[in-house]
């Protein structure tokens, strides 16, 4: 859809999800997807900014770091046109896909830190995998809906969306090394929210199948609460069905995260990303997220400090945090002076 219409009804009266209180950390130190060095560094930049303990300061969550995926493997030359190191992309995603089921039969939140949007592929088949009745909520700045014909770069980061919907399949030629992958996804189970540089394709795929969105001009027309409630509620109106969100940093205005390598004015303000996540972690039906596009290689020091803390922020909200702040947990009063002596 072209516009995003304003929804505000009542959660129906169905089962009662709860927001999950463990989570699980995977890494993918990949960025073969997209030509820019650095994106892959951005899990242990992550990780050393302090991620993991800023997870646990969450009121009673449950914080596994799973290490990081194996990205190492030799590329094969496939001679599949305008598709750049596909081998390498494959190779990655198979094994993400296979960690990302593994965090969520374990029963946690699947939080995975990339590297390019690429991995998309392989969290999204992982997860469907577990929850086949998923929808994913796509947050970027870029629709990632190209194929090897329609994309001018070659960059696989700009692809995973049409590589993950089976309606796409007969867009694609044979892709040797995908064979791992299970083309079940639904379009219909996709959403968009903030797109502002989208490709004349990718706008013909949207409207084409009727894809929900909300395009930054919606946002700024309707809030972020209203457009984050209208893709909840059109993709699930019985709000019964598992949420993965893919998060790109670039949805985020590049005043407030320029550490990334297709930076786009005009984004998201920190504020409505968080309040959006909040609103996701209210559902309770949160069971994946992807931080994807962090590149600490772009830009000075404090440009570096402020996407990855924008992007532990958004992590965060996502898993819990208040803004509010937290009471401590099983204390009735504050502390009581030792002494006799009153004021």
């Amino acid at each position: 859809m072209n516009l995003c219409r304003v929804f505000v009804r009542n959660m129906s009266q169905g089962k009662k999800w709860q927001p999950l209180k463990k989570v699980g950390v995977v890494g993918v130190p990949f960025e073969k997807g997209q030509k820019k060095y650095g994106v892959s560094v951005a899990p242990a930049a992550l990780r050393s900014a302090g991620l993991l303990e800023a997870l646990r300061e969450i009121d009673d969550l449950d914080v596994k770091d799973y290490g990081d995926i194996d990205t190492s493997s030799p590329e094969l030359d496939l001679h599949v046109k305008n598709m750049d190191h596909l081998s390498m992309v494959s190779n990655c995603n198979k094994r993400l896909s296979e960690q990302v089921t593994q965090v969520l039969k374990d029963d946690r939140i699947a939080v995975t830190i990339g590297g390019d949007h690429s991995i998309g592929v392989g969290t999204v088949d992982g997860h469907q995998k577990v929850n086949k009745d998923m929808i994913l909520i796509w947050v970027d700045a870029h629709a990632d809906i190209n194929t090897n014909k329609t994309s001018d770069s070659g960059s696989v980061h700009g692809m995973p969306v049409a590589l993950l919907v089976k309606e796409f399949s007969h867009y694609w030629p044979y892709l040797p090394t995908f064979e791992w992958q299970d083309l079940v996804f639904s379009i219909k189970s996709l959403g968009y929210i903030g797109l502002r540089s989208v490709d004349q394709y990718e706008r013909l795929a949207i409207q084409k199948f009727n894809v929900p969105c909300c395009a930054m001009e919606d946002i700024d027309e309707n809030g972020i609460k209203n457009s984050i409630q209208y893709i909840l509620k059109t993709l699930d109106p019985t709000n019964s069905r598992p949420i993965h969100v893919s998060f790109d940093i670039d949805s985020v205005d590049a005043l407030e995260a320029p550490s990334t390598g297709t930076a786009v004015r005009g984004g998201l303000t920190l504020r409505e990303a968080i309040k959006m996540m909040e609103i996701i972690h209210a559902t309770g039906r949160l069971r994946a997220i992807d931080l994807v596009e962090i590149n600490p290689a772009i830009g000075n020091e404090n440009d570096r400090k402020r996407t990855i803390d924008a992007g532990i922020s958004v992590l965060k909200a996502a898993l819990g945090f208040s803004r509010r702040g937290t009471a401590p947990r099983g204390v009735p009063d504050l502390p009581v002076q030792d002494n006799t002596t009153k004021r």
